[in-house]
């Protein structure tokens, strides 16, 4: 990895702070729904029968995800930064029945970390691409963690919602407000709340840091990386309730009501290397 050297304080800061998250997490309500909850209905359309294909699931946190990709008859890995969430995740796949190696490394350390080895199929998202204080690093390990004819698929919080924040913040109002941020190229957020975003207090939480990424950096420069886009969709559902006004659909997921405006939550971005 060739961050900076203040870069590379901050995420190992943010490595502090997903150990010190992971076991609240594991243990918590949010986290205690099946697997295949977490995934859109969308995204089995896109991604296809998985059955004897390689696939690895960066920034994977507790793998709650990972394990449906193994149940659906893939060859399974999983990556993170925080030894404690792969802890649980272990623990998880072992409950779960299912054989998921996961690896412990940056996500910029991958190539190393998978002893070179390459994919069909590399997934990310849903809070992973805030950590990533650099993008082109990024997509180049990508496309060297991916097979010829490869496909990295990102399902990841969109960009207006990130603006509008994730979670409220306590002594916020509810409203759709901009708060944040849509664009790059203001640098690291800090964050120094003590809750975490299952409402958990974490003890001692030091300070984290996130990079803002919209839509138009994300697809330039993949594209820039040599990969060719297969999709690009964008959604008006999350798996939990954002904004109390919010309704759940037939799915267990959350939009908000038909007099609200219709704004995209998520994006489902898949593209593939030549």
């Amino acid at each position: 990895m060739t961050l900076d050297a203040q870069t590379q304080q901050m995420v190992a800061a943010n490595e502090a702070d997903w150990n010190a998250r992971a076991p609240l997490h594991a243990a918590s309500d949010f986290y205690d729904r099946p697997a295949e909850f977490w995934f859109a209905d969308y995204e089995w359309e896109d991604l296809g029968p998985l059955d004897g294909r390689d696939v690895l699931h960066l920034q994977c946190h507790l793998g709650t995800e990972t394990i449906e990709f193994a149940r659906r008859g893939a060859r399974t890995s999983g990556l993170d930064l925080s030894e404690k969430s792969l802890e649980a995740a272990r623990q998880i796949a072992a409950e779960a029945g299912v054989e998921v190696d996961y690896l412990h490394a940056n996500v910029y350390d991958a190539v190393d970390a998978v002893d070179g080895r390459q994919f069909d199929l590399v997934y990310t998202g849903k809070g992973a691409l805030c950590y990533l204080p650099e993008l082109k690093q990024w997509a180049e390990v990508v496309r060297d963690l991916l097979k010829p004819g490869g496909v990295l698929y990102i399902v990841e919080f969109h960009p207006l919602l990130n603006a509008l924040r994730e979670v409220s913040l306590p002594g916020e109002s509810e409203d759709l407000v901009l708060r944040a941020d849509y664009l790059e190229g203001r640098g690291p957020i800090a964050h120094d709340s003590t809750v975490t975003y299952t409402g958990d207090e974490v003890p001692g939480r030091q300070t984290s840091y996130e990079w803002r990424h919209g839509l138009g950096e994300i697809t330039t420069t993949l594209a820039d990386a040599g990969f060719q886009l297969s999709s690009l969709r964008e959604s008006e559902v999350l798996p939990w309730p954002r904004w109390p006004s919010m309704q759940q659909t037939p799915d267990g997921w959350w939009r908000l009501p038909d007099i609200a405006p219709r704004i995209p939550l998520l994006f489902a971005l898949k593209v593939t290397k030549p």
